[in-house]
């Protein structure tokens, strides 16, 4: 298991989106935080996509989020956290 820290930015960027998102919108942000934070602990990776460096990206709606992984001292940090939307 891995430990997943959060960078205050990225804590701040996420509870001001669930503060100005209706019910089913904080409902479906929650729910994404909350797997998020269960992949990254169990095999982080293994979790969305590799970017420039020690860098990583994974999306799971409606959230998105800049990740790395310090495989010496298990530890996940997220660096930041941003809202998207579906395509129609």
């Amino acid at each position: 298991m891995y430990r997943v820290r959060w960078k205050k930015s990225a804590v701040n960027d996420l509870t001001i989106f669930w503060l100005a998102a209706d019910s089913t919108m904080r409902k479906a942000i929650s729910q994404a935080s909350h797997r998020m934070e269960k992949e990254l602990a169990r095999d982080p990776e293994n979790v969305g996509e590799s970017r420039e460096g020690s860098d990583r990206v994974h999306n799971d709606f409606p959230l998105g989020i800049l990740f790395q992984v310090d495989t010496t001292d298990r530890i996940v940090r997220v660096l930041q956290v941003w809202l998207f939307k579906k395509r129609s």
